[in-house]
């Protein structure tokens, strides 16, 4: 249950942001935060994270539907003291969700977070970096997850 509350709370509280960055920035506007260093700059990105790949809005959906069909197929089947495994798998799927929802929508993804040295993101790319760092973490070190492999 844990599992589709942080999903959920990822995707809505990434709708929010790019709602609000919709309808209060234009495209292309970007606000200093802390001068040079994180500004709000809007983006539409067509392509995928770093904007590879522009304009290709059918695959990327595609691929999308998959990873997250494969998500809700998977953490409804990982056992219970896996905990931390559920919540890396979580942030992914809230994170892909987000995104997927922009690229249905809108035909491209709302980017926002502009650290000037760093392509901009946004909070559903955070996301899924985040829970793929803890993926990792997780594929090295969780001696649970090892053990379940056995």
């Amino acid at each position: 249950m844990r599992a589709w509350i942080l999903a959920a709370a990822v995707f809505i509280f990434d709708q929010l942001t790019k709602y609000i960055v919709r309808t209060q920035m234009v495209p292309h506007q970007s606000i200093p935060v802390i001068n040079n260093v994180l500004h709000l700059t809007y983006v539409q990105n067509t392509g995928a994270a770093f904007s590879i790949l522009q304009g290709k809005v059918f695959f990327f959906s595609t691929a999308s539907l998959i990873v997250i069909a494969a998500l809700f197929f998977y953490i409804s089947r990982i056992p219970p003291e896996q905990r931390l495994l559920r919540m890396a798998l979580s942030l992914i799927l809230g994170g892909a969700l987000g995104n997927l929802v922009d690229r249905l929508r809108f035909g491209y993804v709302v980017d926002f977070i502009d650290f000037r040295i760093w392509p901009v993101f946004n909070l559903a790319d955070s996301a899924i970096v985040i829970g793929e760092v803890v993926l990792v973490y997780i594929l090295i070190f969780d001696p649970l997850f090892k053990k379940s492999l056995d």
